[in-house]
């Protein structure tokens, strides 16, 4: 069975930073875009970040110039490095990717997400 496992949420004030990780399990055969969405209260689900190869990157506006999506094909993770954090920044930020199961159909797989705080 195929897991998606985010780690690194917490607590961090205005200006800092954060690094976000996701980590897929299972039998997996190819892990094709692997993105970070975010949902901050009373707000819809986002797209903050995606990723398919190293230089094939896309980030929302809000974000762009402060986060980095990188992954790591090796470790089958994919990381989101957030700077210059913001009070909007605020939510709970899910791991998302389109996954190719070994013996199975490719489909879209989500974490449970990692709630990340900017306070002050």
């Amino acid at each position: 069975q195929v897991q998606l496992v985010e780690s690194g949420g917490g607590l961090v004030q205005p200006g800092g930073s954060l690094r976000l990780s996701c980590a897929a399990s299972g039998s997996i055969a190819s892990i094709v875009t692997m993105r970070w969405y975010r949902q901050a209260p009373g707000k819809e689900r986002e797209l903050v970040a995606a990723i398919i190869s190293v230089g094939n990157t896309n980030y929302a506006d809000s974000v762009k110039g402060r986060f980095t999506i990188s992954r790591d094909n090796a470790k089958k993770t994919v990381y989101l490095q957030m700077n210059s954090v913001m009070p909007d920044d605020t939510a709970v930020y899910y791991c998302n990717a389109f996954i190719v199961p070994i013996g199975r159909a490719p489909m879209d797989y989500w974490g449970k997400g990692t709630l990340v705080t900017v306070y002050s």
